[in-house]
């Protein structure tokens, strides 16, 4: 027993020696761990921290352009014109952005939905007259033909 306690003051001799030449950062974590190690079971000790400065911090304001009103607008933000302030803050204006391009991607959502319907009604319909892109471009290559044919005369 005797010699496991002289081994373990060698190596913290050793470790000690070594940790005086090595890098802060290996110190840091070396004195963190230990922290760690002896307050397992509790939560650490936080020290209170004091305002280092006494910068206040302010908000930076805005001044909305026109477009940007009826942004503030169409989002819902105010109802009229005259309710909005004459400076508004970014977080505001970015809030407002955000749900008219989620209002604007809805309303494509809906305008594609509503465009494949009627494409489908069309295709339909086309069925229906007997009518298909084969035949449209079989009648048009006739027609291209007739017209060579024409203006080859023609030139004769």
């Amino acid at each position: 027993m005797g010699s496991f306690r002289g081994l373990r003051l060698v190596a913290g001799n050793c470790f000690r020696l070594y940790e005086r030449n090595a890098s802060s950062p290996l110190r840091f974590t070396r004195s963190s761990v230990l922290k760690t190690r002896n307050d397992f079971c509790t939560k650490p000790q936080e020290s209170p921290k004091a305002p280092t400065s006494t910068y206040s911090h302010r908000v930076p304001l805005h001044k909305p352009t026109d477009w940007e009103k009826k942004i503030l607008i169409w989002s819902g933000r105010f109802k009229k014109e005259d309710e909005i302030p004459e400076t508004v803050s970014f977080e505001m204006l970015d809030a407002a952005k955000n749900k008219v391009r989620v209002k604007i991607s809805y309303v494509m959502i809906a305008l594609t939905v509503i465009g494949c319907i009627l494409m489908v009604i069309e295709g339909k319909q086309a069925v229906k007259r007997n009518e298909s892109l084969t035949s449209l471009n079989l009648e048009r290559k006739a027609r291209l033909r007739e017209e060579a044919a024409a203006m080859k005369a023609k030139a004769e």
